[in-house]
């Protein structure tokens, strides 16, 4: 079911909203949380096609908010979407003219009722989430650094903002990787003296991924360059040789160990519904995150 609403107003939205769940038997009853993306035009269909996907393990309304600056009057167009594709609910709501500066006033009656809220930028998002309305309305506050022009910049300005509660997801792109690492440590090597990690130039995951294993394995960690795709290789440089895991296409990774032969582990590199679902299963702050963001903008700028 598709209902579009044309100088509309939120009041009106929230109608449309309720009449539809009570048409196809209270979907929101099954509802878990709250997603509102914040993006535009060009980044909507995607975002919403990820919320989707995602939607199908947590079962959420979505709010896509599209804010058109300009000199038009103020006007609040919406397009629900119900029944289709996922569970739940979606509503896109375009925002212009001076409302644009106001969406957290559309936003909040549009909300499940006692039911959390996530707030995600997939494209360029603030510096300090938790400080942006449609932020403050939120648990959790996810973003993507890897969608800046500047995305080891971006990494800086959300370490100076952090707040708990904001994630990122160059972060949730490091997690097979840190399972797998984990894994490789757990049989004696000799003690381990330092690390490099290589990924392409400005790969923010690979500014997280080095700030991580600083802090946990107390030794320098270096950064190389390679052409990517995004993290190529992580290695260990232990007294009895070097540990490493090498993915140079992507896709599948070769983890090396002294004395034994290489093995091979598939590591394929995740789509945004996937990152986006592995954020929606914990609504507390991540602490570990909030440590390695803070570490990476700490890093020197040389290394980075």
């Amino acid at each position: 079911m598709r209902i579009d609403l044309t100088d509309t107003t939120a009041a009106a939205v929230r109608t449309a909203l309720m009449r539809s769940s009570q048409q196809l038997g209270g979907l929101t009853t099954g509802v878990v949380l709250n997603l509102v993306i914040v993006t535009d035009e060009a980044r909507q269909h995607d975002a919403l096609r990820a919320a989707s996907q995602a939607g199908r393990e947590h079962p959420c309304r979505v709010l896509g908010v599209i804010a058109r600056d300009g000199r038009s009057e103020s006007r609040l167009d919406a397009e629900i979407t119900v029944g289709e594709n996922a569970p739940g609910q979606t509503a896109v709501l375009r925002l212009h003219g001076e409302l644009a500066e106001h969406a957290d006033s559309v936003v909040m009656p549009l909300l499940v009722p006692d039911t959390p809220v996530v707030s995600w930028w997939p494209g360029p998002a603030p510096g300090a989430p938790g400080a942006d309305p449609l932020g403050v309305l939120a648990q959790r506050r996810i973003t993507d650094a890897a969608a800046s022009p500047q995305p080891l910049r971006a990494l800086r300005d959300l370490a100076a903002g952090y707040r708990p509660g904001d994630t990122d997801l160059s972060w949730a792109r490091t997690t097979p990787w840190r399972s797998l690492l984990a894994a490789a440590l757990d049989r004696p090597r000799g003690p381990v003296r330092a690390a490099t990690v290589t990924a392409e130039p400005g790969n923010p995951s690979a500014e997280l991924m080095a700030a991580w294993l600083e802090g946990r394995l107390r030794v320098p960690v270096r950064r190389d360059a390679s052409g990517g795709p995004g993290l190529t290789c992580v290695a260990f440089h232990a007294r009895d040789g070097d540990i490493s895991i090498s993915r140079p296409d992507g896709r599948n990774a070769t983890l090396s160990t002294p004395g034994e032969p290489d093995r091979h582990v598939a590591l394929h590199r995740r789509e945004t519904a996937d990152l986006l679902a592995e954020e929606l299963r914990r609504l507390d702050p991540d602490e570990v995150y909030g440590e390695a963001l803070a570490a990476a903008a700490a890093r020197p700028a040389e290394q980075s």
